[in-house]
């Protein structure tokens, strides 16, 4: 299935890159997002004695409310740990996906989304940009920045939730991102389909890949376009293997405040 936002060249390495250094072996980055993940349950407990030895001595929050240092830093989470649990009910759940991880034996750069769902149901995204160097055989945090996720980024991470649920056959998730309106054209047959039969599409093929990259994305008011490459790998209804790569041009429409799919498009790639 398948006024113009413009990112720096970093920040679009950082969050689409699937690497920037070859040794980064799967094991690496494994345990990278495990340190990661760690790291947040430190936080959210406000564990002074866990997160000391997390933080590099010189280490430097460059957030766009001012740096702090490492004791700022951990003060910071401690008493925001502190304010959470005297009012856990108004306290939102927080999850974070879409790992990207790259490293070289000595240094690390980890990217991550952020999921807050507020206690009535309504969610807000942030990204983080963690940056690691091995010292004295361990990693610290020398560096950290965060931002809220805008509509450009939205979309971007929305294109990767549509590959996931695919492969999972996640029909609620169509349900609730594709418009009651949707239609998509086929990148194989040039049939058209509204919602209801792109999701009965799924049914019966099963995939072990899907990917998407190369995107760009542009915004004009309450519209978003998306275009990419997405490559799917499985079996289909019959049993027969596949590999398929096409060029996607997805339309998005902002009701009710938030983005639904409104059609896509795709053109097949021959390999």
């Amino acid at each position: 299935m398948r006024k113009y936002a413009v990112f720096a060249a970093v920040i679009a390495l950082s969050v689409f890159a699937p690497t920037l250094f070859a040794q980064c072996s799967d094991a690496d980055k494994k345990n990278l997002e495990a340190f990661d993940r760690a790291w947040g349950d430190a936080a959210e407990r406000g564990d002074r004695a866990a997160l000391m030895p997390i933080y590099a001595d010189d280490y430097v929050d460059v957030s766009p409310a001012g740096p702090t240092n490492k004791m700022q830093s951990i003060d910071n989470a401690v008493r925001a740990a502190e304010r959470n649990k005297a009012n856990p009910a108004a306290v939102p759940k927080v999850e974070h996906d879409y790992y990207i991880i790259s490293c070289t034996p000595n240094s690390a750069l980890i990217t991550h989304r952020n999921v807050f769902t507020r206690p009535n149901g309504t969610k807000f995204y942030t990204r983080s940009v963690h940056a690691l160097e091995k010292r004295n055989g361990r990693w610290v945090v020398v560096s950290n920045a965060g931002h809220p996720v805008d509509d450009a980024g939205m979309l971007l991470y929305m294109e990767r939730e549509w590959a996931d649920a695919d492969m999972k056959k996640d029909a609620s998730w169509f349900d609730r991102n594709f418009a009651d309106d949707f239609t998509s054209i086929s990148s194989r047959t040039g049939a058209i389909s509204n919602k209801r039969e792109e999701i009965d599409s799924m049914k019966g093929v099963t995939t072990d890949l899907e990917e998407v990259s190369d995107m760009n994305v542009r915004i004009e008011g309450n519209t978003g376009i998306v275009t990419g490459i997405y490559r799917a790998r499985g079996k289909d209804e019959k049993g027969a293997s596949f590999d398929r790569t096409s060029r996607f041009t997805d339309v998005y429409v902002k009701r009710d405040g938030r983005w639904q799919v409104l059609s896509s498009q795709g053109t097949a790639i021959q390999r």
